[in-house]
């Protein structure tokens, strides 16, 4: 993955930041058509460039049908890159979600999520059920509002954006320009 090696070859540090992705959608997920009703989009086609960008990154991309709210999602992501190995977190949600189709916003798939990569799942289940890292997302939210920021993933170096899945390339010209 890019960033992988942006951080293997120069040195970077990846701060991970929490976007509103679709915030309104409701808890059961609801399928791409209803999603994007009335917008003119040609959904196939959609899918089938995102899964030609994310492959040529390096990434899986799955045959997906829904969207899934993610805010529970990004409150356990906060908490988990607190934890010992909890970096794994973002690998293991993109997974599940572009992936596997899973819905990201139900806590039992998220507590399966945080076992999977060796988190306690007792805390885990803590952080979904009592919110403990709701403020956090939120700030993170605003954050996003603050820069500008549309879309996801969003590369923010120096003061420049790169949205989309970006190769390498991109994202080390952007670093070398940040100096």
């Amino acid at each position: 993955m890019s960033t992988d090696r942006l951080v293997d070859e120069m040195k970077v540090e990846i701060e991970w930041i929490h976007f509103p992705l679709h915030p309104q959608t409701p808890a059961e997920g609801q399928p791409l058509e209803a999603l994007f009703a009335g917008r003119g989009y040609d959904i196939p086609e959609m899918q089938k460039q995102m899964k030609q960008r994310i492959e040529a990154v390096g990434l899986e991309y799955g045959d997906r049908k829904m969207t899934f709210n993610s805010r529970l999602a990004q409150e356990l992501a906060a908490w988990a890159v607190t934890q010992p190995g909890g970096d794994a977190i973002h690998d293991a949600l993109f997974r599940a979600y572009f992936v596997d189709g899973l819905n990201i916003g139900q806590p039992e798939v998220l507590r399966s999520i945080a076992e999977t990569i060796g988190l306690p799942t007792d805390d885990a289940k803590r952080v979904i059920t009592q919110r403990t890292f709701a403020d956090a997302v939120d700030a993170d939210w605003q954050r996003c509002r603050d820069q500008g920021v549309t879309g996801v993933p969003t590369f923010v170096i120096g003061g420049q954006q790169a949205t989309g899945a970006q190769p390498f390339e991109t994202l080390s010209s952007l670093v070398k320009r940040a100096g």
